[in-house]
């Protein structure tokens, strides 16, 4: 018999951030690798939610804007552990990158030399390896007939033929409208299968509030130095859809443009994002600690963080809990069978590029890359020593 107490426990946010902050450790390759490392570890290790709740998060979060992987990350959190797991999940995955972006902004988070290029190069044959672990247990259980199927198929070669930063919501509307038309046969409502502790009403206010943020920050701008960087930060984070790279000109375009950064600064910072685990949106807590205005330093890399995650996350609690009544509903199930399947098809197509063409330059790579997946598909090998062994790997290779 099941004990209450040990029950509890184990659903305490302090469960939920050590297993984030584990993830936040490990977790390299950018929001597309943070999916499968999120999968690998929550859905098939811990089994908090089953795969197809987790595939309707995925598609929830790549619809929104903002950080598609700590929105998906903070759900998960939420949905173990109520808003305070919620906050661990996302402190837990966000700590690690945003600590040493802040030290690299400070002069002491800089990676040089063969083997720190190897290292770094190992990671992302690593991360192929993840992602394609993901696209493929993930189109087992998503896509199993010819439908569902042809829909992948199809959202990746729009993703692959596209340069549109966004056409990954492009490619989920068709995946719905395909659904919809092709996958109405056998469709089963999915009652209880996604717990949100989410009310309307919260879902609402949030929407409100990051209606009305979005609106008034611009005219607060003129108060003080602080105002101005909370609207940049902030408006930022409420129009990238996709999250990962497209933040680059937006940020480039608040931060260069006005002198608050200088170019070289800026591009050595995000050079260094792409070496930390976590959210790449920790870029944040690098320019808020360099910028020329104040509060910069720890309070500036502070209030980075905060503003560009923020609205992401209010627009996240006010969609939760229509994206739960919605996937509950038998017509609503067709549709989001045609977005899970859309969903598998832009894992597929990220597969390929970037972490593919980017990463997968020589017989050794390919070699390494397929070593880490059939150590995490056939020997079920813990993420972080496939980690480890593929960032020496990329060492030994130099």
């Amino acid at each position: 018999m099941c004990n209450p107490v040990a029950a509890r426990q184990s659903r305490s946010p302090f469960e939920v951030l050590w297993v984030f902050l584990k993830l936040g450790l490990t977790s390299f390759g950018g929001p597309i690798a943070h999916i499968g490392y999120f999968r690998d570890e929550i859905v098939v290790r811990r089994r908090w939610i089953d795969d197809a709740a987790y595939t309707d998060l995925v598609a929830l979060c790549q619809f929104l804007p903002g950080p598609a992987s700590s929105q998906v990350g903070f759900s998960l959190g939420l949905i173990r552990a109520g808003y305070w797991g919620g906050l661990a999940a996302w402190t837990g995955f966000t700590l690690p990158s945003a600590a040493l972006m802040t030290a690299f902004a400070y002069g002491s988070g800089t990676i040089g030399g063969p083997a720190g290029r190897g290292a770094l190069h190992g990671l992302k044959l690593v991360a192929v390896a993840i992602v394609a672990q993901a696209v493929w247990g993930m189109a087992r259980t998503l896509c199993p007939d010819r439908q569902r199927a042809s829909i992948a198929c199809l959202a990746a070669l729009m993703i692959l033929v596209s340069t549109s930063p966004v056409a990954q919501v492009g490619t989920i509307l068709v995946g719905a409208i395909a659904g919809l038309w092709f996958c109405r046969a056998s469709v089963t409502t999915a009652a209880g299968a996604l717990h949100v502790a989410v009310s309307r009403r919260v879902g609402l206010a949030a929407l409100c509030a990051f209606l009305v943020l979005l609106a008034t920050l611009p005219a607060l701008r003129g108060l003080s130095q602080g105002a101005a960087l909370v609207d940049a930060f902030y408006r930022t984070g409420a129009l990238v859809f996709g999250g990962g790279h497209v933040v680059l000109p937006l940020l480039s375009s608040a931060f260069v443009h006005p002198g608050w950064v200088s170019e070289d600064a800026f591009l050595a910072g995000y050079g260094a994002a792409q070496a930390v685990p976590g959210p790449l949106f920790t870029f944040a807590a690098y320019l808020g600690a360099v910028t020329g205005l104040s509060p910069h330093g720890v309070a500036g890399a502070l209030l980075g963080l905060i503003a560009i995650f923020l609205p992401g996350i209010l627009i996240l609690l006010g969609a939760l809990p229509f994206w739960s009544f919605l996937r509950q509903r038998s017509g609503a199930q067709a549709i989001i069978r045609g977005v899970n399947a859309a969903v598998v098809g832009l894992l597929g197509a990220a597969l390929y590029d970037p972490l593919w063409t980017s990463s997968v330059k020589s017989s050794g790579d390919f070699a390494v890359a397929l070593t880490g997946f059939v150590l995490l598909t056939a020997w079920r090998a813990p993420p972080v020593m496939v980690v480890i062994l593929g960032a020496l790997a990329g060492i030994a290779l130099v």
